[in-house]
């Protein structure tokens, strides 16, 4: 394999991978980014929306999710590892491109190509961690809840300890940051298969 990556002109082998790192690059990044942008659009609504709520709280009355804060600031960092996840995503696609190249001095050598792939996988391994993280704290704080409701109904000053759909909304959008890290680091598993073999 090492010779078919750095020999010219390009052999049918090495045109296939290129070809796969276009596809398996494009598929992840458009999955990635619209599962980011659907999760940063809920996490924002739920800041604005848990401002808002503070602010318009019967007076006595706690803040309305007082244990997520840190689940929404790993779920935040998680996002922004993201967000660099899908620009190597990106890269995929231009690196596959470089591959086709029949001047062997332009196209990337394997092992350039696996240590870009082990990169991919560590920055997926750690988004995927941090989202974990998110998702431990978020539900960790919806079990406290589930366990302090049940004399929240009649009370008004304790509407804070009763599962709201806000709170069933964060866990979505940390299911999205989960799924969106899990597709980035099946692409790169797929490619460095595909490259190894």
């Amino acid at each position: 394999m090492t010779s078919q990556l750095d020999n010219s002109p390009s052999p049918p082998n090495l045109k296939q991978i290129s070809q796969t790192f276009r596809l398996v690059g494009w598929i992840s990044f458009w999955a990635q980014l619209v599962l980011a942008i659907i999760s940063g659009l809920i996490f924002i609504f739920a800041v604005l929306s848990a401002a808002a709520f503070s602010r318009s709280a019967t007076p006595g009355a706690s803040a309305a999710n007082p244990g997520t804060g840190g689940g929404i600031f790993f779920a935040t960092c998680s996002l922004f590892v993201l967000a660099y996840g899908i620009y190597r995503s990106f890269q995929y696609v231009q690196l596959g491109r470089r591959l086709r190249e029949t001047n062997p001095s332009f196209r990337p050598k394997k092992l350039e190509t696996v240590q870009f792939l082990w990169m991919s996988l560590m920055v997926r391994g750690a988004g995927l961690l941090l989202a974990v993280m998110a998702g431990e704290a978020i539900t960790g704080v919806l079990l406290g809840k589930a366990f302090l409701s049940m004399g929240a109904i009649f009370n008004p000053l304790a509407i804070n300890q009763i599962i709201q759909p806000l709170d069933i909304f964060l866990v979505l959008a940390n299911t999205h940051l989960i799924t969106a890290h899990f597709i980035g680091s099946a692409a790169s598993l797929w490619l460095l298969n595909r490259i190894n073999r």
